[in-house]
């Protein structure tokens, strides 16, 4: 009967025990799908936002670049026109002053030199004036005085009168030389003046022209650094967000990995525990099994040697005993073999 209560006992707990590792084992990859599963799921979810907030800021620098590109360009336009605009009022204003300038110039050269030859003639015609007064004078005097005087004083007379004929001619000579001169060097002026003034316009110009190539440099130049620029951010975006899926990938992938290493790990760990504890149960059982073998048998042996000694006694005290008692004897040991019986 205890033998059968053990067994059952040992089998109850190895049912038992069956039952709890596999569902413990069953739960584990329960625990591990629901983990992939997750970690799946999180993985997506991180990669989405990862795209949509990567192509958000991608379109936004775009717009933006655009935005600023167009803005710039449509400055720089309005600038050269700004600039364009000005330097051609600036050009026109000073053609302008400069025809002006020289139309007075030449105006008041002309008109000048207009008075000048007035001046020079009515001097000239004063002058012949005079000199025919002279001449007339000088007739009329040498006509009285080659009447009136001696032909000596005649003479004398004329001499002092042509010499002062020709005082008054070098004068005469020497304020039209004057007047020459003067008018000679206004045309000198006037000429140097529409030089300069020429020479200015061309220099203008020249900046004019030069300004205007270096604000189209300059804006190419700007155009040019702003899709470099464009093009730098773009790159670098697309390589902070390549960087930070591979290692939020490799992050994920790694936290997968020693989860389930550590379930298998925890699966192993249990199921070597459960392992040394069914061992132990067993054993334990063997154990309780031969101890009540070794109690059933010592019984056993004993019950027998206790029998066997009884019936060596009775056998004994049967052979020294009389006849007469041979009855009592035999009713003694049916009696001890009954209680033997009743024994075993």
């Amino acid at each position: 009967m205890v033998v059968v209560l053990v067994v059952v006992v040992v089998v109850v707990v190895a049912v038992v025990v069956v039952v709890a590792v596999v569902v413990h084992v069953v739960v584990v990859v329960v625990e591990v799908v629901v983990v992939v599963v997750v970690v799946v799921v999180v993985v997506v979810v991180v990669v989405v936002v990862v795209v949509v907030v990567v192509v958000v800021v991608v379109v936004v620098v775009v717009v933006v670049v655009i935005v600023v590109i167009v803005v710039v360009v449509v400055v720089d336009v309005v600038v050269v026109v700004v600039v364009v605009v000005v330097v051609v009022v600036v050009v026109v204003v000073i053609v302008v002053v400069v025809v002006v300038v020289v139309a007075v110039v030449v105006v008041v050269v002309v008109v000048v030199e207009v008075v000048v030859v007035e001046v020079v003639v009515v001097v000239v015609v004063v002058v012949v004036v005079v000199v025919v007064v002279v001449v007339v004078v000088v007739v009329v005097v040498v006509v009285v005085e080659v009447v009136v005087v001696e032909v000596v004083v005649v003479v004398e007379v004329v001499v002092v009168e042509l010499v002062v004929i020709a005082l008054v001619i070098e004068v005469v000579v020497v304020v039209v030389i004057v007047v020459i001169v003067v008018v000679v060097v206004v045309d000198v002026v006037v000429v140097v003046v529409v030089v300069v003034v020429v020479v200015v316009v061309i220099v203008v110009v020249v900046v004019v022209v030069v300004a205007v190539v270096v604000v189209v440099v300059v804006v190419v130049v700007e155009v040019v650094v702003v899709i470099v620029v464009v093009v730098v951010v773009v790159v670098v975006v697309v390589v902070v967000v390549v960087v930070v899926v591979v290692v939020v990938a490799a992050v994920v992938v790694a936290v997968v990995v020693v989860v389930i290493v550590v379930e298998v790990v925890v699966v192993e760990v249990v199921v070597v525990v459960v392992a040394v504890v069914v061992v132990v149960v067993v054993v334990v059982v063997v154990v309780i099994v031969v101890v009540v073998v070794v109690e059933v048998v010592v019984v056993v042996v004993v019950v027998v040697v206790v029998v066997e000694v009884v019936e060596a006694v009775v056998v004994s005290s049967s052979n020294r005993s009389s006849s007469s008692s041979s009855s009592s004897s035999n009713s003694s040991r049916s009696s001890s073999s009954s209680s033997s019986s009743s024994s075993r």
